[in-house]
């Protein structure tokens, strides 16, 4: 695989420095990357990818991440300061700079999937008080929406995507549609167990399938029943 060209030492220079105002700032803040990942609607990898001047910061993350330390953008860039501050001047004139959306972050709770699949079968939310922890996403997942834990090591691969046991995941229990390639939460009818692989239909016929090779495909027939859509993920080890 062929390395990533480092970016120009100006540019790297600003990640320097938005980092280091981070470090300096995140205690008295309590602040973390996952949170400023959250409100910038993007992962905490990217965030840690634009602190560690692996991609150059751009003016979107720059406006949030300076709102969030409470500091001015030109603190560690004022090249972005300079750009958003000419957007701004463009929108007095006959072209306005397209917005981009931003979707407030929504706690779920984190369910066992014992309890998930109670809710399921019994087709109601869940009960309050039934999770100790609660994640947040800008995804929604609906009214019902709960985040597992991967168990095993059938959706562990070697390239992206991967789900190593214990990672997060988002549910989506209802208004989802089945797309091929994307993953969700299966329920076995005959025994009640509960299975999260990814949906893949191949020829009119729809598989559920595993990341990882040395586990078994299995045919999607009237054994199972799909009951919830994965919609986000949360990596682990940040």
């Amino acid at each position: 695989m062929t390395k990533k060209k480092p970016i120009a030492p100006h540019l790297l220079a600003e990640c320097k420095a938005a980092h280091d105002l981070f470090l300096s700032k995140k205690n008295g803040l309590k602040l973390t990357q996952r949170k400023i990942a959250d409100a910038a609607g993007i992962t905490p990898v990217s965030v840690n990818h634009y602190l560690k001047g692996i991609n150059p910061l751009n003016a979107k993350f720059a406006a949030v991440l300076a709102k969030m330390l409470g500091e001015p953008i030109e603190s560690f860039s004022p090249r972005l300061a300079a750009e958003i501050a000419d957007m701004a001047a463009a929108s007095h004139g006959n072209v306005s700079p397209m917005l981009q959306p931003h979707r407030e972050a929504r706690e779920y709770p984190l369910l066992t999937w014992v309890v998930a699949g109670e809710a399921i079968e019994s087709s109601v939310s869940h009960p309050t008080g039934v999770a100790e922890e609660w994640l947040s996403s800008t995804e929604n997942a609906g009214p019902n929406g709960y985040w597992l834990e991967v168990k095993g090591k059938s959706m562990t691969s070697d390239t992206p995507p991967s789900f190593p046991p214990g990672t997060p995941i988002l549910i989506r229990p209802e208004g989802f549609d089945l797309v091929s390639g994307k993953f969700y939460v299966a329920l076995h009818i005959p025994t009640g167990e509960h299975t999260f692989k990814q949906y893949v239909l191949d020829a009119g016929v729809a598989y559920l399938v595993p990341l990882n090779p040395e586990y078994q495909t299995v045919v999607l027939d009237e054994n199972w029943q799909i009951v919830g859509r994965a919609i986000d993920a949360k990596i682990t080890g940040m």
